[in-house]
């Protein structure tokens, strides 16, 4: 569905561009912030809010009628990775890099905008949500927990993610479990140091250690679809300090947990710790937990209407089997009463995959994704002219 004009298109690729070049992490969005805020008041919106859950931003445009409301919504957060690239706009911040699309994806909901440009809701009302902080699992969950979130709170939300090593413009559609739980598990061992020639004297995390390292990846269990898959990641370990004299006192090991379904999680956590205190009982042991992530479940009723929009605008359907193993904190605005989807769209069969340091979003996804979420809000909430 076309909805924006050629020059409208190329100045959107030129913003992305601009925030390819300015990408910042989670919880340092504010420049980001502001651009967006900049461009949703040149686009007319009826209101606007700043700093919600750190420096997320909503723009509201209302309709002439009551009616129900949805929310479209994207990532403001960049990835603390260092872009390898010769683009022309490729990241000035060394170390700092829009490696997984928020930079499109921001821009395809500023299309959405502009195609409202001459135009508004018949009904109820759009909010557009810039969501701060979606890499670590924390924004959404912050943007509810806004006090001004009841004022923005709707029936429908819908989100996207592109897909790289997908047919670009495919549209991956999956009610129920899309995204799976995650959670990152950081366990610190803490026994006596002592000098190498008396190991005796000290108590060392080694042995521990050594059996954290080879069980933890042993709780995984069945396959990407079924309820009872986990998937526990061995991502880090360190024993004491890079010496010859010194028998070690502390180590540290991590883990990232995995399960399609919350309560799958809540099980697979419990297994973690209880293994950890089955072999720790001569050390002191702390376990923490961040990037703490939620499974995504699709609403069926939401999840239909994109796939209807979808057939009626010609684009090619993706039915999904199983779930994406990755995570995503949009399923939050699920489990506070909206009927929400989150679709996966196909970024090109030979694309860098997300988060590696020479992927860049395609541009040519911008007008698919704008004018596909256009319908979606036409069709719930009707379109007329302004």
């Amino acid at each position: 569905m076309t909805v924006l004009t050629e020059k409208q298109i190329s100045a959107l690729v030129d913003l992305r561009h601009v925030l390819h070049m300015r990408p910042e992490v989670s919880g340092e969005e504010r420049e980001t912030a502001n651009r967006v805020a900049r461009e949703l008041e040149t686009l007319g919106a009826t209101r606007i809010w700043r700093d919600l859950g750190g420096h997320g931003v909503a723009a509201e445009f209302k309709g002439a009628e009551d009616g129900p409301t949805v929310l479209l919504r994207c990532e403001l957060d960049g990835l603390p990775i260092h872009e390898i690239s010769d683009l022309p706009y490729k990241s000035q911040t060394d170390g700092k890099g829009h490696l997984c699309g928020h930079d499109g994806h921001m821009v395809s909901m500023l299309g959405v905008a502009t195609g409202l440009l001459e135009r508004r809701p018949a009904r109820g009302r759009l909010i557009l949500l810039f969501q701060p902080a979606e890499e670590t699992g924390a924004g959404a969950q912050a943007v509810i927990a806004d006090p001004r979130w009841p004022e923005l709170r709707s029936d429908y939300a819908f989100a996207y993610h592109n897909v790289p090593g997908r047919p670009l413009g495919e549209i991956g559609l999956r009610a129920g479990p899309g995204n799976c739980a995650s959670r990152g598990m950081q366990i610190l061992l803490e026994g006596k140091s002592s000098h190498a020639a008396a190991p005796e004297d000290g108590v060392s995390p080694a042995a521990a250690l050594a059996v954290l390292m080879q069980e933890l990846p042993k709780l995984g269990t069945g396959k990407i679809g079924e309820n009872g898959f986990a998937l526990s990641t061995l991502t880090h370990a360190r024993l004491g300090e890079p010496a010859f004299g010194i028998a070690p006192g502390l180590g540290e090991v991590r883990a990232t947990l995995r399960c399609m379904t919350d309560d799958r999680m809540e099980a697979l956590v419990g297994a973690a710790t209880g293994l950890v205190a089955q072999h720790t009982s001569d050390l002191s042991v702390d376990v923490s937990w961040h990037d703490v992530f939620y499974t995504v479940t699709n609403d069926a009723d939401a999840t239909d209407r994109a796939r209807q929009v979808s057939a009626r605008q010609g684009l090619v359907l993706n039915e999904m089997a199983t779930p994406m193993r990755w995570s995503e904190d949009f399923g939050r605005f699920g489990t506070d009463g909206a009927k929400a989807a989150m679709l996966y769209i196909g970024a090109g069969v030979t694309q860098p995959q997300l988060h590696n340091p020479d992927y860049d979003f395609p541009d040519a996804l911008i007008p698919i994704v704008s004018g596909l979420f256009y319908g979606i809000v036409e069709d719930i909430l009707g379109v007329v002219s302004a």
